[in-house]
């Protein structure tokens, strides 16, 4: 209803200045050289209104026509490109189902025009991987490299493939292009990790340690767990190479780390092999003032004679309070056997075959009750290592 009042009111608006419009037109008056146009003022303007509407549209039909013609000429390029796309939609399906021949053939067919073919390079690369298509891989990873800002990538899924293939100088090489530093990615210096523990690079490693605790990448039982085997490992190396580097290696550690048992034993019993036993007694006779600790006790019998009695005499202090210690009563026992105290090895191999009894500890018992006469009692020791 109030539209059609509205209309109703323009209508007789109209109406109302339509005699005045007629009666004054208005006059334009144009001269160009030997031509002269004269006219109303209401049909000039109307004029002008044509002739704009008829340069509109003939600019919409030039611009149509280029438009066309450039669309006519990249349309096979872009039928390329949306095919492309369709192959890595369906090369990405087919990884997550991991259809490997179907997910290789798919990114392939994508690289060539796709928006990204680098990615689909690597895809195609992992689908080799998969169904053991050496050649195959190593020539996607060649032409992903040759792809801007690739290279990175590309050497670091070529490190990982060599890994898991069981070639690892190729796979150090690639790596050492890479050069891991505390400002590497963290998947670098995990591979880095993994490579150097699978070559028992343990100087390598060493190096590595400061960067993994300094970007937490481990938990602190991993880190403490991965120092303790990278460590021993390199006392254990440097014991056999010579006493040189067996010194270089030990103040290779921190002070709080040549104070631990784990490794204070290794360098004892690598100090005795180059005839520096008293040192090595020394070193532990100080470390047993604390408390005497499971690795300690396992080396003293191998490092001790029977001659030394300072040893015994600082294990004797905590025979109290490791009375249920079976670390602390085997190490007793092997030095009572070195002095030949038979009773007394008895008492603490009855000790450990009480406290953790296992196949060793009964034999040893039953070995130590034949020198003493009790066959009976041997015999029953024997039946128990037999059971276990």
């Amino acid at each position: 209803m109030i539209k059609a009042l509205i209309f109703l009111g323009v209508v007789l608006i109209g109406l109302c200045l339509s005699p005045w419009v007629v009666g004054n037109t208005g006059y334009v008056y144009i001269t160009a050289g030997d031509y002269q146009l004269e006219t109303s003022l209401v049909f000039g303007i109307f004029m002008l209104i044509i002739f704009y509407a008829l340069f509109q549209i003939l600019e919409w039909l030039v611009i149509g026509a280029i438009n066309l013609l450039l669309r006519s000429r990249f349309i096979p390029q872009q039928w390329r490109k949306r095919s492309a796309k369709k192959n890595t939609l369906i090369g990405a399906l087919a990884l997550a189902e991991e259809d490997w021949p179907a997910a290789e053939r798919a990114m392939i067919k994508g690289a060539d025009n796709g928006e990204l073919p680098a990615l689909n390079l690597l895809a195609a690369a992992r689908a080799a991987q998969y169904q053991n298509k050496i050649t195959e891989r190593d020539g996607y990873l060649a032409r992903a490299a040759a792809q801007p800002h690739a290279e990175t990538a590309v050497a670091t899924t070529r490190t990982r493939y060599l890994l898991k293939q069981g070639d690892l100088a190729q796979a150090r090489t690639e790596l050492d292009k890479l050069a891991p530093t505390s400002k590497s990615k963290t998947p670098i210096l995990k591979l880095a990790l993994e490579l150097y523990r699978a070559q028992e690079d343990w100087d390598a490693l060493k190096l590595l340690l400061p960067i993994l605790k300094k970007r937490q990448l481990l938990d602190d039982a991993q880190f403490d767990a991965l120092t303790l085997e990278t460590n021993t490992a390199l006392l254990k190396v440097a014991g056999m190479k010579g006493e040189e580097a067996l010194e270089q290696c030990w103040q290779w550690l921190s002070r709080s780390e040549r104070n631990q048992s784990e490794y204070l034993s290794i360098y004892a019993v690598a100090l005795c092999r180059f005839n520096k036993r008293e040192q090595a007694l020394k070193l532990v006779s100080k470390k047993l003032r604390s408390s005497p600790e499971a690795p300690l006790l396992t080396v003293i019998p191998q490092i001790t004679t029977a001659h030394d009695l300072e040893i015994r005499k600082q294990l004797l202090k905590h025979e109290i309070t490791h009375e249920n210690n079976a670390d602390y009563q085997i190490c007793l026992a092997q030095l009572y056997e070195q002095t030949r105290d038979i009773k007394e090895a008895k008492t603490c191999w009855q000790n450990v075959c009480r406290i953790a009894p296992n196949k060793a500890s009964w034999l040893a018992l039953a070995r130590i009750q034949e020198q003493l006469g009790e066959q009976a009692n041997a015999n029953q020791s024997y039946r128990q290592a037999v059971n276990l």
